[in-house]
């Protein structure tokens, strides 16, 4: 399908009448997408809402014509440009793809080769399908970086997809989405892996080109305060259904489905008081400092986890906190300084230590795709630590793991074989953190294992971690971005910023004014449920920008008055 002449503003690009999208199972199939009706227009973004497999991803992928292994489009349409894709030939879908539309995945880290440059992988596209000349698209690429506020935007395009953090992987793929200038972007959950203080620049970034270009745009999100900041208007979904379709103010202020009116009352967990009194030591990270290569990433690292309490790892992305986990895991061996378990100094490489300290601390990843096989069913994937540090087997580690899929909320009978590949975002996570319980460990590190959940399901998760607590007295490090969750599940908090302890204490202490200005920084982050909210961030922090910053307050202010707001 060829590029036509791009549509007037306003112009309806992608038009869904009565979808309907099955996938084949071995009991036969299911409905995934059951009769849904969606409309985008260009220079608009429509935002997606609902909790995990509630179809989003799925209604995101059929706006380019695509459906995963097993899945198909069995009723309906979908007219992208005046033409029903769904009638297409893949030869002629895939002259579409990456060109006219582009997709932004949830998981960079899977999305990327692990085995070619950030720069070839964001300029390929544009050079094999003649858009434009090497040298153009690598011009193109580095100022995407700059826009997306990578750092080094010149020359971080020449490292590998491992050699830099999960929040600047997933900027990159949004810089790769972009480069093609397409018609439709579809962004799915493009900020999940990503600190407060650098959403907003990526969230004002995709807003500013989406309104630069005349782009449509599907944004897929869980975050209902990231979706108010982008959406004009907002597809609420759930079990495969659209199940209210609003303006965005209009749906924020007087919702009408009794789940959207869920969605919007889901409140804080309160958090418990503080664990025991006087609560024995169970971790000490002592004067860590790490290095990648010549490059130092730690720096003079120390803090202690309690028997029964939460600390939680805040700050921005590449400021430290995984590599500090990766670093009480065993994972990397420190440069200097110790980690101590009850005051034994635990080995540097986790080759050298013990099945049962292996077992005492468990790490559940930040990004469930690459850290399940995909060829594994669920049964498999909790049977193999059960296994390996109880002996387990036949009946008795069936009932466990069957135990432990009660526990994160997924039926036995409905999960248990199948492979992780068929599950959502979601319920990947919630996996992952059930493989973790299974080793029953003293020590929990969740790096933020929230992050790809709802806001429903998401409180179901701490509040099965904070029970999880309470009654085996777990000590746990949450790594989390999300602000919110700290007030919720932390006892201390420990704030990092480029490999370095810039504040740590007591929450209440931390989070309480006056403010360090880095934790200042990171708390004015925090996304609010008004669509006004990052247009006037950016407003108050482009009027405080130094006199001397001309490019900084510009650049602002040229978003600002490309529209102050999307509603």
């Amino acid at each position: 399908m060829r590029r036509r002449d791009q549509g007037q503003p306003g112009s309806v690009l992608i038009d869904i009448k009565g979808l309907v999208v099955k996938a084949a199972t071995e009991e036969g199939t299911t409905t995934i997408l059951n009769g849904v009706d969606l409309t985008v227009h260009r220079g608009e973004v429509v935002g997606l809402i609902g909790e995990s497999g509630a179809g989003k991803s799925t209604l995101g992928l059929a706006c380019m014509g695509f459906t995963r292994g097993g899945v198909r489009f069995t009723a309906g349409s979908i007219h992208f440009d005046g033409v029903d894709i769904t009638r297409l030939q893949e030869k002629e879908l895939r002259e579409n793809w990456g060109t006219r539309v582009a997709y932004v995945a949830q998981s960079a880290a899977a999305a990327f080769n692990p085995a070619w440059r950030l720069l070839l992988q964001t300029t390929e596209t544009a050079v094999d399908q003649h858009i434009m000349t090497r040298f153009d698209a690598r011009a193109k690429a580095v100022d995407l970086y700059r826009t997306m506020r990578l750092p080094a935007p010149e020359r971080i395009g020449e490292r590998f997809p491992h050699q830099v953090s999960g929040g600047q992987l997933q900027r990159a793929m949004v810089a790769m989405g972009m480069v093609c200038q397409p018609d439709l972007l579809i962004f799915d959950e493009p900020t999940t892996a990503l600190d407060v203080t650098t959403q907003i620049e990526v969230l004002a970034a995709i807003r500013e080109v989406v309104q630069r270009y005349n782009t449509a745009a599907v944004y897929v999100t869980h975050d209902l305060a990231v979706v108010a900041q982008m959406a004009h208007r907002i597809a609420v979904m759930r079990h495969g259904q659209v199940v209210e379709f609003a303006d965005t103010r209009k749906l924020l202020s007087s919702p009408e489905h009794p789940y959207t009116r869920e969605l919007l009352n889901v409140t804080n967990i309160p958090r418990e008081p503080g664990g025991e009194t006087g609560a024995e030591v169970v971790l000490t990270i002592k004067n860590v400092n790490a290095q990648y290569g010549a490059q130092k990433v730690l720096d003079d690292v120390s803090f202690n986890v309690r028997r029964g309490e939460t600390v939680a790892l805040v700050g921005e992305s590449g400021s430290g906190k995984s590599t500090t986990a990766r670093v009480i895991t065993g994972l990397l061996a420190p440069t200097d300084g110790e980690v101590l378990f009850k005051a034994l100094a635990l080995p540097a490489s986790y080759r050298n230590r013990t099945r049962d300290l292996l077992r005492q601390i468990q790490l559940v990843s930040q990004m469930p795709d690459t850290a399940l096989n995909p060829r594994h069913t669920v049964r498999q994937v909790l049977s193999r630590p059960l296994k390996f540090y109880f002996g387990m087997t036949g009946a008795k580690c069936l009932d466990r793991v069957e135990e432990l899929l009660r526990m994160i909320e997924m039926d036995p009978e409905t999960f248990l074989d199948r492979r992780s590949s068929e599950l959502s975002g979601g319920q990947k996570q919630r996996l992952c953190i059930a493989r973790a319980l299974a080793a029953n460990p003293s020590v929990l590190i969740c790096d933020e294992v929230t992050s790809a959940l709802d806001r429903l399901v998401a409180k179901e998760i701490l509040q099965l971690l904070l029970k999880l607590q309470q009654q085996l007295k777990v000590a746990m490090i949450f790594i989390t971005h999300d602000l919110e969750v700290v007030r919720a599940i932390a006892h201390d908090v420990v704030v990092m910023k480029t490999g370095r302890v810039v504040e740590a204490g007591p929450i209440e202490k931390v989070f309480a004014p006056p403010h360090d200005p880095y934790t200042e920084l990171l708390l004015s982050s925090v996304p609010q449920m008004d669509p006004d909210w990052l247009s006037e961030l950016l407003g108050r922090r482009a009027a405080k920008a130094p006199d001397g910053d001309v490019a900084q307050r510009s650049n602002v202010y040229a978003l600002l008055q490309r529209g102050t707001s999307p509603s």
